[in-house]
This record gives structure tokens, C-alpha cells and sequence, in this order.
């Protein structure tokens, strides 16, 4: 029975983009993004990439009470920090998966800083920017990579 709601669950997460770990790991991760070690996210169109912290990081973050948001021009380098995500638990900073200019800042997490809980992928999105180098997003893990990352990190604790 078990296994046959596993293989259920597993099809159903194929058909939706996500992965779906055959042990612990529970967070949603989706196969259409790349991913940093330091639990951010980057969905790339073109020669512009949306980023924003994963699943992952929200679920360890705990209740999102702010994000700090950086100004749109800002230059952001991969792996350097560009503002910072405040919960009930913590304050992490937020390091951007890849370099460029900030196109956009998500305006909607000054009033909603809880986005970034309830839909980390679409609404809780922190910025848009323009890329400066391509080559960085080889750097990145992919979803499968990026899920085993995060079995092994949460085995640790």
C-alpha cells in the first residue's frame, strides 16, 4: 500500500515539476530552476533570472516577518549577499545565485514579507535581474543535485 501511494505521489509530483525524495526530504523543489548551496533559487529567461530562497529555506526559516530588499540598479555578485530574510526564528542573509543588475524588487514583500512562506517560487519571489555572465548558472545544482544537497545537509543536524 505504502509503496503504491509512494509511486502515486512520485508521478503526480513528475507531472506538476517537482521532486519528490523516496525518504525524509520533504520540501518542494522545482525541475525547471537551478539552485545554490545556500538555499536560493534562479528561474532563467533569456538573459534575465528571478531569485528568490527555496522551499527549503523557508520551511528551517520558519514565519517570514520581513525581507530586506536591495535598490533596483544594485549590481549583485554570485554568492555575495544582497539583503536579508527576517523570521520569527532567525535573520539569514540572502546571496544572490548569479551575477548582474537588479531589474525589480518585489514590492509586495514590504507588506506581505509572508510570501515568501505561503509561495516561495511564484509570489515570494525577491528579485528580477539582468544577467552579466551566463556561464555562472553552470555553477548552480540542478533539482535532483540540489534535493540529494539537502538530504545530506538535514542528515547532518
Amino acid at each position: 500500500m505504502g509503496s503504491r501511494l509512494l509511486c502515486a505521489s512520485s508521478r503526480f509530483a513528475s507531472h506538476l515539476r517537482i521532486s519528490v525524495s523516496q525518504r525524509g526530504f520533504s520540501s518542494v523543489v522545482l525541475k525547471d530552476l537551478k539552485y545554490a548551496d545556500s538555499h536560493e533559487w534562479v528561474k532563467i529567461k533569456g538573459n534575465k533570472a528571478t531569485v528568490g530562497i527555496t522551499d527549503h529555506a523557508q520551511e528551517h526559516l520558519g514565519d517570514v516577518v520581513y525581507v530586506e530588499l536591495p535598490d533596483v540598479g544594485r549590481s549583485v555578485s554570485q554568492g555575495e549577499s544582497f539583503g536579508a530574510v527576517e523570521s520569527v526564528k532567525a535573520t539569514s542573509d540572502i546571496n544572490s545565485p548569479i551575477s548582474g543588475k537588479v531589474l525589480q524588487v518585489n514590492q509586495h514583500l514590504s507588506e506581505s514579507p509572508a510570501l515568501v512562506n505561503s509561495s516561495p517560487y511564484e509570489e515570494g519571489w525577491i528579485i528580477k535581474v539582468e544577467i552579466s555572465d551566463a556561464g555562472e548558472v553552470e555553477k548552480l545544482m540542478d533539482s535532483d543535485k540540489y534535493s540529494k544537497f539537502c538530504e545530506e545537509e538535514d542528515a547532518k543536524h
